[in-house]
């Protein structure tokens, strides 16, 4: 990794040395009461290391939509009162996140204490990369900890123009311990996967994973595709897929994909189809080229998961993102899970897997493989953006190693 790491800061220059951590705290709440508490733990080992050197930690997140205006659903309250329950320190609230009383709250913070200020997106200037914010918050510390790698690829004041105000006064930018392990990991497998690396993507649209595609495709030996994103791949080979959800504009695309790719790109053979998706649908398995007129495609065949199953069993790594179905919606669920339990096998023959974020997450989740996988992406949207070769803005602040 070419950026500096908090492992490059010597354990003795924390002591009592003020530093701003930039997490990503967006839980999911319901009455104010966290959910699920994933992206919290996520950061504890950062937040452990801060701790027991002594430093004063100040903690930054944003947390839902509140654009840019307070709003009591979305308050980190409930997040620092969590913080306090997981770790042996002492953990404060601000509500506010600039201002005097700010100051004040950081100054009175004693080593080895973390202060949680409040939502970032409450102030307008956040979403806005809004240098004033950002130049406010610099006043704080000369120590930038940028831990949120599910919001690096956001130009926001409190992920990019923060670390580049604390640097232009001199003080250091550096990746948190959970940011260097997506770094190094998803680095590894653009840089050096062992072979054969295979690739699975799923979700709904080619659009919104071209990107990808195309920088993967030199790169891995395999390709999957699934999900609704492999309906317009079907329309490309001639195939009627009924009433599935098809970009009609994207078919050329998808044909010239298809014939740079080769025999390295894999598509279902086989899929699940019903006249809804919805639970308690009727369905049918069919071959790809047997969809009948007003039939939705909700999910790939067992063939198709024989056949996916089959290519990862030699794998020695291998990227997963998206789903192969609506698998949020029995019984279209059952491909997902197949394909994330295949992974799983993978990694217990010893294969580097990657889930990479977002609904895969929540796949593997479902599919009860997560502390199967090697790695699960905090970053959905980011790790896209990282795989297709694009610059993370939250990234490219950080001081250089």
């Amino acid at each position: 990794m070419t950026k500096a790491s908090l492992r490059d800061v010597p354990t003795a220059e924390l002591r009592g040395r003020p530093a701003l951590l930039r997490a990503d705290l967006n839980v999911p709440l319901e009455d104010g009461r966290i959910t699920d508490d994933t992206r919290i733990r996520e950061t504890l080992p950062t937040l452990r290391l801060l701790v027991e050197a002594g430093a004063r930690v100040v903690v930054l997140s944003h947390l839902g939509r509140p654009k840019g205006r307070p709003d009591p659903g979305c308050s980190l309250r409930p997040v620092a009162e969590r913080l306090g329950e997981l770790l042996a320190a002492r953990v404060h609230f601000h509500p506010e996140l600039t201002g005097p009383g700010t100051r004040s709250a950081v100054d009175a913070l004693a080593p080895g204490e973390i202060l949680v200020l409040e939502n970032t997106r409450f102030d307008p200037g956040e979403e806005k990369n809004d240098t004033s914010l950002a130049g406010a918050l610099a006043e704080l510390a000369d120590l930038f900890v940028n831990d949120a790698f599910g919001a690096a690829h956001r130009a926001h004041a409190s992920t990019a123009a923060l670390p580049e105000r604390v640097r232009a006064r001199g003080g250091r930018a550096v990746a948190g311990l959970l940011m260097e392990k997506e770094l190094e990991l998803l680095g590894r497998l653009l840089a050096e996967p062992e072979r054969p690396f295979v690739a699975i993507l799923g979700g709904a649209k080619i659009s919104g994973k071209i990107d990808i595609v195309q920088s993967l495709l030199p790169r891995v030996d395999r390709l999957l595709i699934g999900g609704a994103m492999a309906n317009t791949f079907f329309r490309a080979l001639g195939l009627d897929v009924g009433a599935s959800l098809v970009e009609e504009d994207r078919t050329e695309l998808a044909r010239a994909t298809l014939e740079q790719a080769g025999d390295r790109l894999v598509l279902p053979v086989d899929c699940v189809v019903a006249d809804r998706i919805e639970g308690g649908a009727a369905t049918r398995i069919v071959p790809r080229d047997s969809v009948q007129p007003g039939e939705r495609i909700g999910d790939i065949g067992p063939a198709s998961r024989a056949l996916f199953e089959t290519v990862l069993r030699p794998a020695r790594t291998v990227l997963w993102n998206g789903p192969m179905g609506v698998f949020e919606q029995p019984p279209f669920d059952e491909g997902t899970v197949a394909v994330a339990r295949a992974v799983a096998g993978a990694t217990e023959r010893g294969a580097l897997t990657v889930a990479g974020g977002g609904d895969s997450a929540a796949a593997a989740q479902a599919a009860g493989v997560t502390d199967r996988l090697s790695h699960v992406s905090t970053g959905g949207g980011a790790s896209l953006e990282f795989l297709a070769g694009d610059p993370l803005p939250g990234v490219a602040a950080l001081s250089d190693r």
